[in-house]
Protein backbone atom coordinates (compact mmCIF):
# COMPACT_ATOMS: atom_id res chain seq x y z
CA UNK A 1 0.00 0.00 0.00
CA UNK A 2 2.94 2.02 1.15
CA UNK A 3 4.45 1.68 -2.31
CA UNK A 4 1.11 2.82 -4.32
CA UNK A 5 1.05 6.05 -2.49
CA UNK A 6 4.57 7.36 -3.32
CA UNK A 7 3.79 6.65 -6.43
CA UNK A 8 1.17 8.67 -6.85
CA UNK A 9 2.49 11.39 -5.07
CA UNK A 10 5.74 11.23 -7.82
CA UNK A 11 3.39 11.33 -10.76
CA UNK A 12 1.34 14.07 -9.64
CA UNK A 13 4.81 16.44 -8.67
CA UNK A 14 5.79 15.59 -11.91
CA UNK A 15 2.21 16.49 -13.74
CA UNK A 16 2.76 19.68 -11.57
CA UNK A 17 6.35 20.47 -12.71
CA UNK A 18 6.17 19.46 -16.01
CA UNK A 19 2.51 21.11 -16.97
CA UNK A 20 0.30 22.85 -15.34
CA UNK A 21 0.11 23.90 -11.43
CA UNK A 22 -2.59 23.97 -8.57
CA UNK A 23 -0.84 26.06 -5.23
CA UNK A 24 -2.83 26.87 -2.63
CA UNK A 25 -1.70 29.70 -0.39
CA UNK A 26 -3.37 32.06 2.25
CA UNK A 27 -2.32 35.25 4.63
CA UNK A 28 -3.85 37.01 7.20
CA UNK A 29 -6.32 39.80 6.73
CA UNK A 30 -7.60 42.31 9.46
CA UNK A 31 -6.89 39.49 12.16
CA UNK A 32 -8.12 36.51 9.40
CA UNK A 33 -6.12 34.52 7.59
CA UNK A 34 -7.84 33.96 4.18
CA UNK A 35 -7.32 31.05 2.18
CA UNK A 36 -7.23 30.58 -2.07
CA UNK A 37 -6.06 28.29 -4.79
CA UNK A 38 -3.94 29.35 -7.92
CA UNK A 39 -3.77 27.58 -11.16
CA UNK A 40 -0.72 28.08 -12.88
CA UNK A 41 -1.48 27.00 -16.89
CA UNK A 42 0.87 24.61 -18.47
CA UNK A 43 2.44 27.10 -20.66
CA UNK A 44 2.81 29.94 -17.87
CA UNK A 45 6.65 30.77 -17.80
CA UNK A 46 7.22 33.88 -15.86
CA UNK A 47 9.42 35.77 -18.67
CA UNK A 48 6.09 38.20 -19.56
CA UNK A 49 3.91 39.09 -17.67
CA UNK A 50 0.09 37.30 -18.21
CA UNK A 51 -3.81 37.73 -17.57
CA UNK A 52 -4.98 36.92 -14.06
CA UNK A 53 -8.93 35.92 -13.15
CA UNK A 54 -10.17 36.43 -9.68
CA UNK A 55 -12.76 33.83 -9.49
CA UNK A 56 -15.38 34.11 -6.64
CA UNK A 57 -17.61 31.27 -5.39
CA UNK A 58 -20.82 31.35 -3.93
CA UNK A 59 -22.55 31.67 -0.39
CA UNK A 60 -21.74 29.02 1.72
CA UNK A 61 -19.35 27.44 -1.21
CA UNK A 62 -15.34 27.49 -0.99
CA UNK A 63 -12.13 28.40 -3.45
CA UNK A 64 -11.88 25.10 -4.34
CA UNK A 65 -15.77 24.06 -5.64
CA UNK A 66 -15.58 27.03 -7.45
CA UNK A 67 -12.50 25.55 -9.30
CA UNK A 68 -14.60 22.91 -10.19
CA UNK A 69 -18.06 24.22 -11.22
CA UNK A 70 -16.60 26.99 -13.10
CA UNK A 71 -13.75 24.87 -15.41
CA UNK A 72 -11.43 27.71 -16.39
CA UNK A 73 -8.46 25.81 -16.08
CA UNK A 74 -8.57 23.79 -19.72
CA UNK A 75 -9.07 27.40 -21.20
CA UNK A 76 -6.19 28.95 -18.87
CA UNK A 77 -3.92 26.67 -20.22
CA UNK A 78 -4.67 27.70 -24.06
CA UNK A 79 -5.41 31.31 -23.44
CA UNK A 80 -2.15 31.44 -20.97
CA UNK A 81 -3.71 33.06 -17.58
CA UNK A 82 -3.63 32.42 -14.17
CA UNK A 83 -7.32 31.90 -12.06
CA UNK A 84 -7.28 32.62 -8.40
CA UNK A 85 -9.96 30.99 -6.47
CA UNK A 86 -10.43 32.68 -2.93
CA UNK A 87 -12.43 31.17 -0.56
CA UNK A 88 -14.96 34.18 1.68
CA UNK A 89 -14.89 34.23 5.61
CA UNK A 90 -17.68 32.84 7.76
CA UNK A 91 -20.54 34.82 8.32
CA UNK A 92 -21.72 34.26 11.66
CA UNK A 93 -18.50 31.87 12.46
CA UNK A 94 -20.71 29.37 9.95
CA UNK A 95 -21.47 29.65 6.11
CA UNK A 96 -18.51 31.54 3.97
CA UNK A 97 -19.56 34.72 2.29
CA UNK A 98 -18.26 37.56 0.51
CA UNK A 99 -19.61 41.05 2.11
CA UNK A 100 -22.13 42.51 -0.64
CA UNK A 101 -24.29 43.75 2.07
CA UNK A 102 -28.44 43.04 2.04
CA UNK A 103 -28.55 38.99 2.46
CA UNK A 104 -24.56 39.51 4.41
CA UNK A 105 -25.66 42.48 6.46
CA UNK A 106 -24.51 41.04 9.33
CA UNK A 107 -21.05 41.34 8.52
CA UNK A 108 -17.55 43.19 9.24
CA UNK A 109 -15.45 41.67 6.69
CA UNK A 110 -13.67 44.69 4.41
CA UNK A 111 -13.71 41.90 1.60
CA UNK A 112 -12.76 44.59 -0.73
CA UNK A 113 -9.77 45.37 0.85
CA UNK A 114 -9.04 41.73 0.95
CA UNK A 115 -9.02 41.74 -2.95
CA UNK A 116 -6.91 44.55 -3.52
CA UNK A 117 -4.60 42.97 -0.85
CA UNK A 118 -4.89 38.99 -3.11
CA UNK A 119 -4.05 40.58 -6.01
CA UNK A 120 -0.61 42.77 -4.82
CA UNK A 121 0.14 39.16 -3.01
CA UNK A 122 -0.10 36.90 -6.52
CA UNK A 123 1.21 39.73 -8.27
CA UNK A 124 4.34 39.01 -5.48
CA UNK A 125 4.54 35.79 -6.87
CA UNK A 126 3.91 35.73 -10.49
CA UNK A 127 4.08 38.02 -13.43
CA UNK A 128 0.86 39.93 -13.67
CA UNK A 129 -0.26 42.12 -16.18
CA UNK A 130 -2.25 44.60 -13.67
CA UNK A 131 -4.03 46.27 -16.67
CA UNK A 132 -5.53 42.79 -17.01
CA UNK A 133 -6.70 41.44 -13.98
CA UNK A 134 -10.47 40.25 -14.10
CA UNK A 135 -13.35 39.67 -12.01
CA UNK A 136 -15.99 36.94 -12.30
CA UNK A 137 -17.87 34.43 -9.24
CA UNK A 138 -21.33 32.72 -9.37
CA UNK A 139 -24.10 33.96 -7.06
CA UNK A 140 -22.61 35.60 -4.06
CA UNK A 141 -19.38 35.45 -5.73
CA UNK A 142 -21.15 37.37 -8.58
CA UNK A 143 -22.66 40.28 -6.77
CA UNK A 144 -18.92 40.07 -4.73
CA UNK A 145 -17.60 41.08 -8.41
CA UNK A 146 -20.23 44.02 -9.07
CA UNK A 147 -19.50 45.54 -5.78
CA UNK A 148 -15.23 45.17 -7.45
CA UNK A 149 -16.66 46.96 -10.16
CA UNK A 150 -18.12 49.45 -8.20
CA UNK A 151 -15.60 50.54 -5.27
CA UNK A 152 -12.07 48.38 -7.21
CA UNK A 153 -12.09 49.95 -10.68
CA UNK A 154 -8.63 51.35 -10.09
CA UNK A 155 -7.38 47.39 -10.43
CA UNK A 156 -10.42 45.67 -12.63
CA UNK A 157 -10.30 45.87 -15.75
CA UNK A 158 -13.67 43.46 -16.26
CA UNK A 159 -16.11 41.68 -14.33
CA UNK A 160 -18.76 39.07 -15.35
CA UNK A 161 -21.63 37.87 -12.92
CA UNK A 162 -22.91 34.13 -12.97
CA UNK A 163 -26.14 34.33 -11.00
CA UNK A 164 -25.68 37.29 -8.75
CA UNK A 165 -26.81 40.93 -8.98
CA UNK A 166 -27.01 44.39 -6.91
CA UNK A 167 -28.09 44.32 -3.06
CA UNK A 168 -29.73 47.58 -1.84
CA UNK A 169 -26.65 49.05 -0.22
CA UNK A 170 -24.72 48.11 -3.80
CA UNK A 171 -26.90 49.83 -6.27
CA UNK A 172 -27.09 53.22 -4.11
CA UNK A 173 -23.47 53.15 -3.14
CA UNK A 174 -22.51 51.85 -6.49
CA UNK A 175 -19.24 54.90 -7.80
CA UNK A 176 -17.24 53.10 -10.77
CA UNK A 177 -14.40 54.83 -10.82
CA UNK A 178 -13.76 54.64 -14.90
CA UNK A 179 -15.71 52.81 -17.80
CA UNK A 180 -16.31 48.66 -16.86
CA UNK A 181 -17.10 46.29 -19.01
CA UNK A 182 -20.13 43.97 -17.25
CA UNK A 183 -21.26 40.66 -18.49
CA UNK A 184 -24.85 39.20 -16.79
CA UNK A 185 -25.14 35.83 -17.01
CA UNK A 186 -28.62 34.30 -15.29
CA UNK A 187 -31.64 32.21 -15.97
CA UNK A 188 -34.97 33.63 -15.98
CA UNK A 189 -36.01 30.47 -13.71
CA UNK A 190 -33.39 31.12 -11.13
CA UNK A 191 -35.13 30.79 -7.75
CA UNK A 192 -32.58 31.76 -5.98
CA UNK A 193 -31.72 34.95 -7.25
CA UNK A 194 -34.83 35.95 -9.03
CA UNK A 195 -34.32 37.27 -12.45
CA UNK A 196 -37.19 39.83 -11.68
CA UNK A 197 -35.13 40.15 -8.42
CA UNK A 198 -37.10 40.32 -4.77
CA UNK A 199 -37.23 42.38 -1.56
CA UNK A 200 -36.88 39.26 0.52
CA UNK A 201 -33.56 37.74 2.21
CA UNK A 202 -32.31 41.32 2.10
CA UNK A 203 -33.24 42.25 -1.34
CA UNK A 204 -31.93 41.35 -4.30
CA UNK A 205 -31.82 43.79 -7.73
CA UNK A 206 -33.60 42.29 -10.99
CA UNK A 207 -31.32 41.60 -13.82
CA UNK A 208 -32.87 44.86 -16.00
CA UNK A 209 -32.44 46.59 -13.18
CA UNK A 210 -28.40 46.17 -13.08
CA UNK A 211 -28.05 46.15 -17.06
CA UNK A 212 -29.76 49.26 -17.27
CA UNK A 213 -27.55 50.72 -14.40
CA UNK A 214 -24.13 49.64 -16.02
CA UNK A 215 -25.41 50.54 -19.00
CA UNK A 216 -26.23 54.43 -17.91
CA UNK A 217 -22.54 53.92 -16.13
CA UNK A 218 -20.73 53.27 -19.13
CA UNK A 219 -22.66 55.65 -21.67
CA UNK A 220 -23.33 52.93 -24.23
CA UNK A 221 -26.17 52.46 -26.32
CA UNK A 222 -29.73 51.86 -24.65
CA UNK A 223 -31.15 49.79 -27.29
CA UNK A 224 -29.33 46.26 -27.64
CA UNK A 225 -28.47 44.22 -30.62
CA UNK A 226 -30.37 40.67 -29.66
CA UNK A 227 -29.26 37.45 -31.15
CA UNK A 228 -30.40 34.02 -30.10
CA UNK A 229 -28.18 31.31 -29.42
CA UNK A 230 -28.17 28.01 -31.32
CA UNK A 231 -30.14 25.31 -29.28
CA UNK A 232 -26.83 23.15 -29.69
CA UNK A 233 -28.81 20.78 -26.41
CA UNK A 234 -32.47 20.17 -26.95
CA UNK A 235 -32.53 18.52 -23.54
CA UNK A 236 -31.52 20.66 -21.05
CA UNK A 237 -34.74 22.38 -21.49
CA UNK A 238 -33.67 26.17 -21.82
CA UNK A 239 -32.29 28.45 -24.54
CA UNK A 240 -30.04 31.55 -24.75
CA UNK A 241 -30.04 35.42 -25.90
CA UNK A 242 -27.58 36.97 -26.13
CA UNK A 243 -28.03 40.79 -25.48
CA UNK A 244 -24.71 43.71 -27.01
CA UNK A 245 -25.23 47.50 -25.63
CA UNK A 246 -22.19 48.41 -27.45
CA UNK A 247 -20.97 52.05 -28.07
CA UNK A 248 -19.77 52.58 -24.29
CA UNK A 249 -17.06 55.51 -23.61
CA UNK A 250 -13.59 53.98 -23.96
CA UNK A 251 -15.41 50.83 -26.14
CA UNK A 252 -17.09 48.91 -23.55
CA UNK A 253 -19.85 46.87 -23.63
CA UNK A 254 -22.07 45.63 -21.52
CA UNK A 255 -23.47 42.20 -22.02
CA UNK A 256 -26.44 39.85 -20.84
CA UNK A 257 -26.50 36.06 -21.94
CA UNK A 258 -30.51 35.45 -20.89
CA UNK A 259 -31.13 32.18 -20.32
CA UNK A 260 -34.92 31.40 -20.64
CA UNK A 261 -35.72 28.61 -18.17
CA UNK A 262 -32.30 28.58 -16.62
CA UNK A 263 -31.88 27.98 -13.41
CA UNK A 264 -29.34 28.81 -10.40
CA UNK A 265 -26.24 26.93 -11.71
CA UNK A 266 -23.17 27.51 -13.63
CA UNK A 267 -23.93 27.20 -17.89
CA UNK A 268 -21.93 24.48 -19.23
CA UNK A 269 -22.06 21.88 -16.41
CA UNK A 270 -24.21 18.84 -16.20
CA UNK A 271 -27.77 20.10 -15.10
CA UNK A 272 -27.49 23.56 -15.89
CA UNK A 273 -27.53 25.03 -19.37
CA UNK A 274 -25.62 23.14 -22.22
CA UNK A 275 -25.61 25.30 -25.29
CA UNK A 276 -23.01 27.50 -23.82
CA UNK A 277 -19.84 27.21 -21.88
CA UNK A 278 -19.92 30.56 -19.14
CA UNK A 279 -16.38 30.16 -18.59
CA UNK A 280 -15.70 30.44 -22.05
CA UNK A 281 -17.83 32.67 -22.98
CA UNK A 282 -16.59 34.79 -19.93
CA UNK A 283 -13.37 34.53 -21.13
CA UNK A 284 -13.94 35.18 -24.53
CA UNK A 285 -15.58 38.93 -23.27
CA UNK A 286 -12.55 39.51 -20.92
CA UNK A 287 -10.00 38.97 -23.56
CA UNK A 288 -11.02 42.28 -25.07
CA UNK A 289 -10.55 44.46 -22.56
CA UNK A 290 -8.06 46.32 -20.39
CA UNK A 291 -7.54 48.39 -17.50
CA UNK A 292 -5.90 51.90 -18.32
CA UNK A 293 -7.16 53.11 -15.35
CA UNK A 294 -4.37 51.04 -13.89
CA UNK A 295 -1.83 52.87 -15.92
CA UNK A 296 -1.37 56.14 -13.60
CA UNK A 297 -2.74 54.20 -10.47
CA UNK A 298 -0.98 50.69 -10.11
CA UNK A 299 1.45 50.29 -12.86
CA UNK A 300 3.62 53.63 -12.33
CA UNK A 301 4.90 52.49 -9.14
CA UNK A 302 6.78 54.93 -6.47
CA UNK A 303 9.91 55.48 -6.25
CA UNK A 304 11.49 52.85 -4.02
CA UNK A 305 15.12 51.32 -3.88
CA UNK A 306 15.61 48.20 -2.08
CA UNK A 307 18.71 46.56 -1.03
CA UNK A 308 20.25 44.51 -0.73
CA UNK A 309 18.38 41.60 -2.48
CA UNK A 310 19.01 39.24 -1.84
CA UNK A 311 20.47 39.55 1.88
CA UNK A 312 21.52 38.38 4.95
CA UNK A 313 20.22 40.72 7.55
CA UNK A 314 18.47 43.30 6.53
CA UNK A 315 17.32 45.37 3.86
CA UNK A 316 17.34 49.18 3.28
CA UNK A 317 14.28 51.15 1.61
CA UNK A 318 15.03 54.34 0.04
CA UNK A 319 12.10 56.34 -0.23
CA UNK A 320 13.93 60.02 -0.30
CA UNK A 321 10.75 61.90 -2.29
CA UNK A 322 7.96 59.82 -0.48
CA UNK A 323 6.44 60.31 3.04
CA UNK A 324 4.27 58.26 5.74
CA UNK A 325 5.47 54.89 4.12
CA UNK A 326 3.49 51.88 6.19
CA UNK A 327 5.17 48.16 5.63
CA UNK A 328 4.39 44.98 6.42
CA UNK A 329 6.58 41.92 5.92
CA UNK A 330 5.07 38.71 5.27
CA UNK A 331 6.10 35.07 4.50
CA UNK A 332 4.98 33.63 1.38
CA UNK A 333 2.49 31.85 3.34
CA UNK A 334 0.68 34.71 4.15
CA UNK A 335 2.38 35.21 7.72
CA UNK A 336 3.49 38.47 9.01
CA UNK A 337 6.51 38.57 10.83
CA UNK A 338 7.13 42.46 11.04
CA UNK A 339 5.23 45.66 10.27
CA UNK A 340 5.10 49.37 11.00
CA UNK A 341 5.73 53.02 9.76
CA UNK A 342 8.74 53.93 7.93
CA UNK A 343 10.07 57.99 8.40
CA UNK A 344 13.77 57.67 7.64
CA UNK A 345 14.26 58.23 3.85
CA UNK A 346 16.63 55.33 3.90
CA UNK A 347 15.08 53.28 6.60
CA UNK A 348 16.72 49.49 7.62
CA UNK A 349 14.11 46.75 8.17
CA UNK A 350 15.93 43.86 9.59
CA UNK A 351 15.59 40.44 8.61
CA UNK A 352 18.09 38.70 11.31
CA UNK A 353 15.88 37.00 13.47
CA UNK A 354 14.11 35.03 10.23
CA UNK A 355 14.77 32.32 8.43
CA UNK A 356 15.93 31.94 5.28
CA UNK A 357 13.53 31.75 2.28
CA UNK A 358 11.62 34.04 0.51
CA UNK A 359 9.05 37.27 2.13
CA UNK A 360 7.08 39.91 0.59
CA UNK A 361 7.70 43.28 1.65
CA UNK A 362 4.36 45.43 1.23
CA UNK A 363 5.30 49.61 1.04
CA UNK A 364 1.68 51.21 1.15
CA UNK A 365 0.29 49.58 -1.90
CA UNK A 366 3.28 48.08 -3.39
CA UNK A 367 4.55 44.52 -2.69
CA UNK A 368 8.23 43.49 -3.50
CA UNK A 369 9.92 39.89 -3.27
CA UNK A 370 12.45 39.45 -0.74
CA UNK A 371 14.86 36.77 -0.43
CA UNK A 372 16.77 35.64 2.74
CA UNK A 373 19.51 33.48 2.63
Amino acid sequence: MKQVVLFILCISFFTLESNSQTVTGSFMHDGLQRDYEVYIPANYSGSSAVPMILNFHGFTSNGSSQFNISNFQTIADTAGFIVVSPTGSPLGGLINHWNVGGFTSTSTVNDVSFASDLIDTIAANYNINLMRVYSTGFSNGGFFSHKLACELGGRIAAIASVSGTFTPEMQTLCAPSHPTPVMQIHGTSDATVPYEGTTGNGGMASVDSVINYWVAANNCNSTPTVTALPDINTNDGSTVEHFVYAGGNAGVHVELLKITNGTHTWPGNLGANRDINAGLEIWKFFSKYSNTAVSTKTIIKQNFKIYPNPTSDYVVVDFSAIKNVSYRLQTITGLTVNKGKLTDSQAKISLAHLPSGFYILFLNDQAFKIRKD
